[in-house]
């Protein structure tokens, strides 16, 4: 679309990667959005406490652009721990304890590919191998999880999940647990591969669906038979 010079510069003010920023421009601009930025103010102004910080809330778009786009993992919102959340879904920054989730994650990589349990989980590495780590919700007010939900980010996240599905070809959508698996309605299967499975949080992981889904060298397979390099899965120390 044609920008004015006024829209022009509030696009500029978003610390965003150019690719994301051409294709979501017209959401960034749009009445919705600027609800939800209206309403991080007040709850920012009320002396709440808001993760991650407003420099990373952009973070998995940031770290994965739109054309390096292979895998797609989708989570819920943000962690609502200290120093926890840092933009990436499932990841949190390394000196941090692993949440029950993530180490289930890593249980099921090493069971799938043998790869050894990583000592951190900072998942920064496979963003910036083309896995999308992206919440549903990009922000929670500390100590309350869920807290900023039906505010407009589900909004935000459909639109990045329609371009993705639009304009891209054989990326891999890894869909854990009911939430993730609703918006996997928007995605073509006959374009992508969707692969579904139980969360791996311990209550539904124990409850069957999870371990032994796979995902990760199903995942390769799908790509390097598309001729995509596939992921190294393992973290650096």
């Amino acid at each position: 679309m044609s920008l004015t010079e006024q829209q022009q510069a509030q696009l500029d003010k978003i610390q965003l990667d150019a690719s994301w920023k051409g294709v979501l421009s017209d959401f960034l601009l749009s009445p919705k959005m600027d609800e939800l930025r209206q309403f991080l103010i007040a709850e920012k102004n009320a002396d709440k406490v808001i993760y991650p910080p407003s420099s990373l809330i952009f973070n998995a778009l940031n770290k994965t652009p739109l054309n390096r786009v292979k895998v797609v993992i989708l989570g819920q919102d943000p962690y609502h721990g200290p120093n926890q959340a840092h933009g990436l879904s499932f990841s949190v920054q390394k000196g941090l304890a692993l949440p029950p989730s993530l180490r289930n994650v890593f249980h099921e990589l090493n069971a799938d590919l043998g790869i050894p349990i990583p000592k951190h989980g900072d998942l920064t590495r496979w963003a910036e191998q083309g896995v999308l780590l992206l919440n549903a919700v990009l922000t929670v007010e500390a100590g309350q999880p869920t807290s900023h939900q039906k505010q407009g980010w589900e909004d935000f996240t459909d639109h990045i999940i329609d371009v993705l599905n639009e304009q891209c070809e054989h990326i891999v959508f890894i869909l854990w647990g009911a939430y993730a698996q609703r918006k996997g309605q928007r995605i073509d299967p006959n374009k992508h591969l969707i692969l579904k499975a139980a969360h791996p949080s311990p209550l539904a992981a124990n409850r069957g669906g999870f371990f032994g889904c796979k995902v990760f060298s199903k995942a390769n397979n799908y790509l390097k038979q598309n001729g995509i390099e596939p992921i190294n899965w393992q973290l650096d120390a």
